[in-house]
């Protein structure tokens, strides 16, 4: 009788990455989860951010701000969907990682995606708006900030890797920086 086939051992990058995940996840259970606030607000913020509706719910607000506005609403919706595309479309098809398995029953309701877990979207998507929103605005920063909190949110809730998110982040903000270049905005 044959035995099963044994899979390789890990690289030293898939080493160094998992122990990275590892490191990550563990000062999530030692710092953050489990304290009700920080639960509440990470799952929410993780909700509110599915299919990107924080951000379009952003860009919908800012171009009900004026006409000066409609260009960068609709470049940064159309941007969403471009690192939608390349994310989810193609990927998460082409690396096709299994998302972690929380260990705890989670605290509150949450959809859980079909989809593979490299990279993240939602780190994607809002470093891409991030990127995109702070052009020109003097919130830069708060944008940055509020992307921040989304990708980590995805870590907290244990639906992504931290590796999943940072290179989430790091297509999001070259997709804002493609989009940028493709389409400037004209300065007023």
């Amino acid at each position: 009788m044959n035995a099963p086939p044994s899979s390789p051992p890990p690289s030293p990058l898939e080493h160094a990455v998992g122990r990275l995940d590892d490191a990550v996840d563990r000062a999530f259970d030692r710092y953050l989860r489990g304290r009700p606030l920080v639960d509440r607000a990470m799952y929410s913020i993780t909700e509110v951010a599915d299919f990107s509706v924080l951000w379009h719910l952003v860009s919908a607000a800012r171009a009900a701000q004026g006409e000066r506005n409609h260009a960068s609403s609709l470049r940064l919706s159309l941007g969403l969907m471009a690192q939608g595309t390349l994310v989810d479309g193609l990927l998460k098809s082409l690396v096709k990682r299994e998302r972690p398995v929380p260990e705890f029953e989670r605290p509150h309701n949450l959809r859980i995606p079909l989809t593979t877990s490299f990279p993240s979207g939602h780190a994607s998507a809002a470093f891409c708006a991030a990127g995109l929103l702070s052009e020109g605005s003097r919130f830069g920063p708060a944008w940055y900030g509020l992307a921040t909190v989304v990708a980590a949110s995805r870590v907290h809730v244990k639906i992504h890797h931290a590796s999943d998110v940072l290179v989430g982040a790091a297509v999001g903000a070259t997709v804002a920086q493609v989009v940028k270049r493709v389409w400037p905005l004209r300065r007023r």
